[in-house]
C-alpha cells in the first residue's frame, strides 16, 4: 500500500479508538464492551448508558468536531497570509470571539440584563462569539488589502488580539462576582458542557465549516503560487478571501463560543500533517489535518480526565502543553514552510 493512503488509514483508526477510549474514560471507568453496548442500544446497565449517552458521547464528538475544525481553520489562515505561524489563536480570532463572549456574559450583567438561564442564552453566546471573530478577521483582512507585508499582518493580528484581551480585562475589572467566575469558568475550556440542545446548533455549524473548507481546496492550492498567479488562473481574490472568512469564522468562533479559548490546536496541527504526508496539496493537507487535529484533541481530552482520579483539568492547558513543543520544533527544524 501507498505511503499516503496508509496514512489516512492509520489516522481514521487511531481516531475511532481514541473516540471510543474518550468514551470509556473518566470518573467512572467503563469497559469498551459496555461503550459498545450502550452505543448499540443493546441491554447493559441503565447507570452506564445514562453516562456514556448522556454525557460522554456528547463530549467526545465535540472533541472530534472541534479538533477537525480548529486545525482547518489554522491550515486556512496559514495558506491565505502565505506565514506558517498564522492560526485562529495567534492572529487574534479566537480572542475576537472571547472578546464577544465577554461583552455577552459580563457587559450585559453591567447593563442590569441577566443572561443565565434564559432560552436565548446559549444562541446568545455563539451569535456573540461570531460577531467577535469576524471584526479581528474583518480588521485584519481589511488592512491586508493595503498591506502587502504577511509579517506586518501577522504583528497585527497579535496587536488585534492584545486590544481585545485589554477590553476583557476592563471588563472582568467591572464586572460583578457572579458574572466574572462564569466567565472564568469558561475561559479555561471546556469539552463536556455542552448540552444536547447546544450539540444541535454546535454540530451543523461546524459541518459548514468544514464544508466550505473541503469547497475551497483548489482556490487554497493555487494561493499557494501567490496571488497574481491565483489570478492569471481565474480566481476572484475577494471572494474567496470572503469565502475563507465565513468558514473560520464558523469554525473558529463557534468552538470557541462553546468550548472556550482553545489554543494551539489550529496552530500546530497543520504542521504535523505537512510533516506526516510530506506534501503541500490541500486535497491531502486539508483531511489530513482534520484527522490530525480530531486525534490529537481526542486525546488531549483523554489526559485531562486524569483517569483514576475525581478531578479534571482544563482542556486548553492540556493542549498549550502539547501544541507548544510541536510549534518550537517546526520553527527550529524548517525555517521556511511554504
Amino acid at each position: 500500500m501507498k505511503r499516503t493512503p496508509l496514512l489516512f488509514l492509520l489516522l481514521a483508526l487511531s481516531v475511532v479508538l481514541l473516540f471510543l477510549a474518550d468514551i470509556a474514560v473518566g470518573s467512572v471507568p467503563i469497559s469498551l464492551r459496555e461503550v459498545a453496548a450502550a452505543l448499540l442500544g443493546r441491554t447493559c446497565d441503565p447507570a452506564t448508558s445514562y453516562i456514556v449517552l448522556g454525557f460522554r458521547l456528547p463530549k467526545a464528538l465535540v472533541a472530534l468536531f472541534v479538533g477537525a475544525s480548529l486545525s482547518a481553520a489554522g491550515l486556512q489562515m496559514q495558506t491565505l497570509f502565505r506565514n506558517p505561524m498564522a492560526g485562529p489563536f495567534v492572529l487574534g480570532i479566537s480572542s475576537g470571539a472571547s472578546l464577544g463572549v465577554a461583552l455577552f456574559l459580563l457587559g450585559m450583567p453591567l447593563l442590569g440584563i441577566t443572561t443565565q438561564g434564559t432560552v436565548w442564552a446559549a444562541m446568545g453566546i455563539t451569535g456573540a462569539a461570531w460577531i467577535g471573530s469576524s471584526a479581528v478577521l474583518a480588521l485584519i483582512m481589511a488592512v491586508g488589502r493595503r498591506i502587502k507585508d504577511i509579517m506586518v499582518l501577522l504583528i497585527l493580528g497579535i496587536m488585534f488580539g492584545s486590544v481585545a484581551t485589554a477590553l476583557v480585562e476592563i471588563l472582568q475589572y467591572l464586572s460583578p462576582e457572579g458574572a466574572l467566575k462564569s466567565y472564568v469558568v469558561w475561559t479555561m475550556g471546556s469539552l463536556g458542557g455542552v448540552t444536547a440542545s447546544q450539540l444541535a446548533v454546535l454540530l451543523p455549524a461546524l459541518s459548514a465549516g468544514l464544508f466550505i473548507s473541503v469547497a475551497c481546496i483548489k482556490p487554497l492550492n493555487v494561493l499557494l503560487l501567490g496571488d497574481s498567479y491565483a489570478r492569471t488562473m481565474g480566481i476572484d481574490m475577494r471572494r474567496t478571501q470572503t469565502v475563507l472568512f465565513l468558514s473560520t469564522v464558523l469554525l473558529a468562533g463557534t468552538a470557541t463560543a462553546y468550548c472556550g479559548p482553545i489554543g494551539f490546536i489550529g496552530l500546530a496541527m497543520p504542521h504535523v500533517a505537512r510533516i506526516l504526508f510530506a506534501d503541500a496539496d490541500h486535497r491531502i493537507l486539508m483531511p489530513g489535518s482534520m484527522l490530525t487535529g480530531a486525534a490529537v484533541l481526542l486525546a488531549c481530552d483523554i489526559v485531562s480526565q486524569l483517569p483514576g482520579r475525581d478531578m479534571t483539568l482544563p482542556i486548553n492547558t492540556v493542549t498549550a502543553l502539547v501544541g507548544i513543543p510541536i510549534v518550537v520544533a517546526v520553527v527550529i527544524r524548517n525555517r521556511k514552510i511554504f
